[in-house]
Order: structure tokens, then sequence, then C-alpha cells
């Protein structure tokens, strides 16, 4: 049992040693401080901010299976779309406070994606694809069904958001929705990059890179696969419920397949196992988007594609994957 241990326990040894302390790095101050600096530089586009925080912290959520895990998933908007609708659900029927919202939306979530993982890990990535890709078009499916709950494909109208603590009321410029996305996306960034740093984490790095060999030295595939899949659906539904809190509205798209789509390109573009690669990818599709629909609103997915097609082929590893290697290859030089 111990010989074929060594090479993935060696590789998990030179992975310990490369990953980054839980302290703060200066580039990563850097990032979140031009968020706060964002808010007062461009009141126009709070609106916007908001929304890029949102997708951005959906994408880590992706990030953590696919870029930690290994698991792929063309189906990950189905957690997305159970939180905003658990949000918006309590808020139409009376449950108007906001952050025990949150918090409801992430566990129905994590009950979801619970009771999905045994599915996903039994299986290769094919297997993996079209089961996450079939429990998106039926759960989006069955909320077409059910527009007497849900409004269908009108969506769910009707969600009245509290003030926060009763001080702060959601307002049509977008100053609370972008200061409370920003929060909310910090505080669990921030335990998202302690669990990635943990020796679970580390666990999880292995399983991607030999998992038939984990079991070997003692670890639980299965079961830990199960764990980062049940926290990456809570975080999805986290996002989601922020998404219908701050825009006090749940379309029947924020299930839908095009949805996880985007959301695969935003991380591909960003840069996998990384999880500022999902905060950046979503950046730049969404500034893209908004820039280039505006110069050409039929043709604007020519350019995201060209992007997208540039950094596959010259970035390996995405656009964070890029810089790292330019910054290597100038210190070596």
């Amino acid at each position: 049992m111990a010989t074929p241990s060594l090479p993935i326990a060696s590789r998990l040894a030179a992975n310990a040693a490369r990953l980054p302390s839980d302290r703060l790095r200066p580039l990563e101050v850097a990032f979140w401080l031009a968020w706060v600096a964002a808010f007062f530089l461009f009141p126009s586009y709070r609106l916007l901010g908001s929304q890029i925080l949102i997708t951005g912290l959906f994408a880590v959520s992706l990030d953590l299976i696919l870029g930690y895990a290994g698991i792929v998933s063309l189906g990950h908007a189905a957690f997305f779309g159970v939180g905003a609708y658990t949000a918006g659900l309590l808020a139409v029927h009376g449950w108007h406070e906001p952050i025990s919202g949150l918090f409801a939306a992430a566990i129905v979530a994590a009950i979801v994606g619970y009771l999905v993982s045994f599915l996903v890990v039994r299986g290769g990535d094919l297997t993996r694809l079209m089961v996450t890709l079939g429990i998106g078009l039926m759960l989006w499916e069955a909320a077409n069904k059910a527009a007497f709950i849900t409004g269908g494909v009108d969506g769910l109208s009707g969600v009245t958001i509290a003030p926060i603590f009763g001080l702060w009321t959601f307002d049509l410029a977008g100053r609370t929705a972008f200061v409370y996305a920003l929060v909310v996306v910090f505080v669990v960034f921030m335990v998202m990059r302690r669990l990635v740093h943990s020796p679970f984490g580390l666990s999880l790095r292995g399983i991607q890179q030999g998992g038939r060999r984990m079991p070997a030295i003692g670890a639980p595939v299965a079961r830990r696969l199960r764990a980062i899949f049940t926290v990456a659906a809570a975080v999805a539904g986290t996002a989601g419920a922020l998404l219908a809190q701050t825009t006090q509205f749940v379309g029947i798209d924020s299930l839908g397949f095009q949805r996880s789509a985007d959301l695969l390109i935003m991380l591909v573009l960003g840069g996998t196992g990384r999880l500022y690669g999902g905060l950046v990818g979503a950046i730049v599709f969404m500034l893209a988007q908004d820039y280039l629909s505006g110069i050409d609103p039929v043709y604007w997915q020519f350019w995201i594609g060209f992007l997208l097609v540039v950094v596959v082929l010259f970035a390996h590893g995405g656009i964070l994957g890029g810089l790292q290697a330019l910054r290597t290859r100038f210190l070596r030089r």
C-alpha cells in the first residue's frame, strides 16, 4: 500500500509548499480596495458593479468543483436558481429580512447539491456533464410548469426586501446593492479562500491530480467530492439569493443552460483553480458584454468568442495564468 502512494504524496507535498499563506497579499488587498474606489469613482456603474460581484461569486462556486476537484458541470445554474427562488419566494410570502434570506437560500441549495452529489461522483467527466445538464434542465422545466408558484417564464415579481439591519434601503441607483454585494462576496470569498488553503483543499488537489491513488493514503475520495460539491452549491445559492434581493426579481433564466455556459466562459477567461480567476473572468466578460453590446447589439458575441479563442490559445491558465507566466519570465530575465 505504501509504494503506490509515494508519487501522489510527493506531489501533495510540492503543492503544499507552493500554496500561499492565509494572509492577504498586497495584490489581493489592492484588488478589494479597487472595488471600494469604484463605488466612489463610477457612481453610474454601481448596478453593473453589483451584478459583476454576484456573477463573480457564482463563478467562484464553479471553480471550487472544477478548478480544485476536477468536477465538470453544465448545470451549475441549477443551484444559483434554487437560491434565487428560495430568497424570492420567502420575500413574496412575507419574509423580507435579507440576511436570513441569504442563509436560507444557501441551506436549501446545499441540500439540493448534496442530493445531486451522489449522482455526480459516481461517473467520469462525460457522465458528470450529462447528469448536471440533466438536473439543470429538469429544474428549469419544473419551474416553468409550476408557474403558479414561480411565475414561469414571466418571472417571480413582488419580491420586496426590507432595509438591511433596518437602516439601508435598496435604491434604484444601486448604492445599497453594491455595498451589500461587496460585503457578502468578500466574506464568502475569504471563507472559500481559507477552505482551499486548508488540508481539505489540498486533498482536493490531490484527487484532481491522482484520484485513483488517493485512497492509498487514506483519503475518502467520494466523501470529499460530495462535500465540496455541497459547499459549491451553497455558494451558488448565495449568489442567486443576492441577485434576487438586489434586483427584487427572479427570472426563470436563473436556472437556464445559458447561464451555466456563460459561467464556464468566465472561468476559462479568468483561469481555473485560482479562485480569483472567477472574479477576474466575470469582470472581463461582463464589461466586454456591456461595451460590445452597446457598439453592436446583434453581433457582439463574435468578439466574446474571439477573446475566448485568443485567451485559450495564448494564455495557458486563463488571464491570471498568462499574467503569472509573464511575471515568471520577467523574473528569470
